[in-house]
């Protein structure tokens, strides 16, 4: 199987075109897309629309915080998210609200655990951002029979951790375009980084691919039309906060 891994789409049509293109020109045999489809960005109906027709051609689809915050936000916004959930929520019709509300936490295909945040406490939407919170997440997921990979998003950052010898895990930060060796016989754990909205000051889109026969992964960016998703962004008048977010992938 060649797993196509994208995650944290936020609304940004460009982006996940741009990831699906790349994802089929390496051969993708299967899609997963690990959730948070929308919230931050300007056009979440489209993905919504578009992800809906992955999932019927067999995509696997999870539910992440935003779908969840957006298919049932709070009369009243506090927070900038919950305003930006309220935002999301007005664009998407019933159907498109329900299909976000249904999707799963996670999902059990080995050797993959696929969750949008950790695998221990899914609905608590944990930043799996350091070996202490990846070892919770890993030592869960590989409770269940078959499973060595466990692939999530959420942080919106590319990385690879992975069980050595000893007690603690190791955090290896992966260059893009480049295999990396994950033999089944280890316990591996990976965030797939972000297709709509990275963090780490690389405006091109984020992705990974797993091929489970070769036992490798590689993490990808792919460019796209950033400018054009800013301006859609504006003409939407989303919050300034969001608009700034995809300019400068922080």
């Amino acid at each position: 199987m060649r797993l196509g891994l994208l995650s944290d789409i936020h609304a940004n049509p460009l982006a996940l075109q741009a990831c699906l293109a790349r994802a089929r020109e390496l051969g993708a045999t299967q899609l997963a897309l690990l959730g948070d489809l929308v919230g931050y960005g300007p056009d979440p109906a489209a993905v919504v629309d578009q992800i809906r027709a992955l999932q019927a051609a067999g995509a696997w689809v999870l539910r992440g915080n935003h779908d969840t915050l957006a298919a049932a936000p709070p009369a009243e916004p506090r927070t900038t998210d919950e305003a930006g959930a309220r935002w999301t929520h007005d664009q998407l019709d019933a159907s498109q609200r329900d299909y976000l509300a249904a999707l799963p936490l996670q999902l059990i295909r080995p050797p993959c655990f696929l969750v949008h945040a950790s695998a221990d406490a899914p609905a608590a939407w944990r930043y799996v951002n350091n070996p202490l919170v990846a070892a919770d997440s890993l030592a869960h997921a590989v409770r269940e029979e078959g499973v060595c990979y466990v692939l999530g998003g959420h942080v919106h950052l590319q990385a690879l951790y992975y069980q050595g010898r000893g007690s603690t895990l190791m955090l290896f930060e992966p260059v893009p375009g480049k295999a990396i060796p994950v033999p089944q016989h280890r316990r591996w754990l990976a965030t797939v980084g972000s297709v709509g909205q990275p963090r780490d000051g690389n405006r091109a889109a984020a992705f990974a691919m797993l091929d489970t026969q070769a036992a490798q992964i590689t993490f990808h960016r792919v460019p796209y039309d950033v400018g054009a998703m800013v301006a859609l962004a504006r003409r939407k008048g989303l919050p300034q906060e969001a608009v700034q977010r995809l300019e400068r992938a922080r």
